[in-house]
C-alpha cells in the first residue's frame, strides 16, 4: 500500500500541531497537510488528493460535518475520522460513513488504531484476512474435539498458559494466548476490556457501575470487567458498533 496523504482539520493551534505530529510519525503516513479551518481545507482541496481527513467538528465558519459533506461530493473521497471532544454528534458521523470517531483526549494508540482502519478500507477487501482465522476454533474436551464458532463467543478470559472461551451455552479452554486472539479476532469485532478479559463487542448488552467490581460488560454469559485503562476505547468501539448495527445481539 502506498503511504498515507492525510489532511487534519483543527482551529485550535495547539491540538492541531500535536495531531498533525503523532499522524506523521504513523509509519504508513507519508504526508500530512494541516488547515486551520473548514474554509482552509476546501481550499486545500486543490492541492491535490487525499487518502483521509481528520476532522474536528466545531469550528468558526465551515464546520467539520460541512466539510465531510464536501468531501463525500468528490470523485475519490478521502476516509473521514471525526476527532471531537463530544460523542453527541457520533449518529450523524457514521451517517456521513466516517471510519473512525475519536474522542479528545485521545491515546496514540487509538490513533494508531484509526490509521490502521483507514489502510484496511483503502486498500480493499484482502484475501485471508485475519477477521476470517479462527472463525471456528477447536477445543479437546475428555476426549472429545469440540467446535466452538467465534461468533457464539461473548469474551475470552485468560487462564494460565490457556483462554478460556465463555458462550451462553458454557465455556471452553483454549490454548493459546490472549494477545494473539486478541490481534486475530479485532477486525471480528472483539476488543480488550481488561487485561485478563477481550470482549466481543456484539454480545455486550450494556454497561453497569457495580459496588464491587466498578465498571462491568454485561453479557448473555456474564459480566466482564473493564479496567479504567480499556473503558474508554472499549465506549467508543461499542458506539461505532451500535451505528453499524453490530452491537447487542
Amino acid at each position: 500500500m502506498n503511504l498515507l496523504r492525510v489532511l487534519v482539520v483543527e482551529d485550535e493551534p495547539s491540538t492541531r500541531t500535536e495531531l498533525a505530529t503523532q499522524l506523521a510519525e504513523q509509519p504508513s503516513v507519508g504526508e500530512v497537510v494541516s488547515a486551520a479551518g473548514g474554509d482552509e481545507a476546501v481550499r486545500l482541496l486543490g492541492s491535490g488528493s487525499f487518502d483521509a481527513a481528520f476532522l474536528d467538528i466545531a469550528m468558526p465558519g465551515l464546520t467539520g460535518m460541512d466539510v465531510a459533506r464536501i468531501l463525500k461530493r468528490l470523485s475519490d473521497p478521502p476516509e473521514i475520522v471525526f476527532v471531537t471532544a463530544y460523542d453527541n454528534h457520533a449518529v450523524e458521523a457514521f451517517g456521513l460513513g466516517a471510519a473512525d470517531y475519536l474522542l479528545k483526549p485521545f491515546r496514540p494508540e487509538r490513533l494508531a488504531e484509526a490509521v490502521a482502519r483507514i489502510g484496511g478500507r483503502r486498500s480493499g477487501p484482502v484475501v485471508g484476512d485475519k477477521a476470517d482465522d479462527l472463525a471456528v476454533v477447536q477445543v479437546e474436551l475428555a476426549g472429545r474435539t469440540v467446535f466452538v464458532r467465534r461468533d457464539d463467543i461473548a469474551y475470552a478470559e485468560a487462564h494460565g498458559d490457556y483462554v478460556r472461551l465463555h458462550s451462553s451455552q458454557g465455556s471452553h479452554l483454549l490454548r493459546q494466548s490472549l494477545t494473539y486472539l486478541e490481534q486475530v479476532w479485532d477486525a471480528a469485532g472483539f476488543v480488550r476490556a481488561h487485561r485478563s478479559f477481550l470482549i466481543n463487542l456484539a454480545a455486550v448488552t450494556e454497561l453497569r457501575v457495580t459496588s464491587t467490581a466498578g465498571l462491568v460488560a454485561v453479557t448473555e454469559a456474564g459480566e466482564v470487567p473493564v479496567s479504567r485503562r480499556h473503558s474508554r476505547l472499549l465506549r467508543e468501539r461499542l458506539l461505532q458498533a451500535a451505528r453499524e448495527g453490530g452491537a447487542g445481539r
